[in-house]
C-alpha cells in the first residue's frame, strides 16, 4: 500500500489529469501526496528572451503562476481529505524528480508522459523515460488521454 505519492507536474495540459489520478490513488490508499514542479528554463522559452530583465520577469511570473496552481490543486486535495503538500525547486526535472523522491521517502511517483516525436526525445530527453529509470521508488506514467 503506498503512502507517500510524489506528483510530478509540469505547464502540459495533461498535468490536471496526472494530478486526478494520483489524487484518486491516494484517496484509495489514505497515502500523503506530495506536489512537484520544477522550474524549467525550456517552459519560458529559454533563450528566447532578448535579455536579463525581460528573462528575470519572465521567471518571476512564471513561478508565481506555478506556486498558484500548486497551492489551488493542495487546497483541493486537503478538501476532499488527502494530506498534500507540494514544492517548486528550480532544475532538471528528471533528476529532481528522482532526488525529491528518495529524500521525501516516496513509495510512488506519478508523472505524465507526453507523446513527443523520437528526434525531440533524443535532443531534450523523456522525464518519464528516465524517472522510470532513476527512481527510488515505483513510478506511474500517465499516458495522454
Amino acid at each position: 500500500m503506498f503512502q507517500r505519492i510524489l506528483v510530478a507536474l509540469d505547464n502540459s495540459e495533461m498535468s490536471q489529469y496526472v494530478f486526478e489520478e494520483a489524487l484518486s490513488i491516494a484517496k484509495l490508499t489514505h497515502a500523503r501526496l506530495m506536489l512537484l514542479h520544477v522550474l524549467s528554463d525550456l517552459e519560458i522559452g529559454y533563450p528566447k528572451v532578448k535579455n536579463l530583465d525581460e528573462y528575470l520577469d519572465k521567471w518571476e511570473d512564471y513561478s508565481k503562476k506555478r506556486l498558484e496552481l500548486l497551492q489551488t490543486r493542495q487546497n483541493v486535495a486537503t478538501y476532499i481529505g488527502v494530506n498534500t503538500g507540494f514544492t517548486q525547486i528550480p532544475g532538471s526535472a528528471p533528476s529532481t524528480i528522482c532526488k525529491l523522491a528518495k529524500s521525501w521517502k516516496a513509495d510512488l511517483i506519478v508523472v505524465g508522459h507526453q507523446k513527443i516525436s523520437s528526434l525531440q526525445e533524443l535532443a531534450r530527453g523523456s522525464v518519464s523515460n528516465y524517472v522510470m529509470h532513476y527512481a527510488p521508488c515505483s513510478v506511474l506514467t500517465i499516458q495522454p488521454t
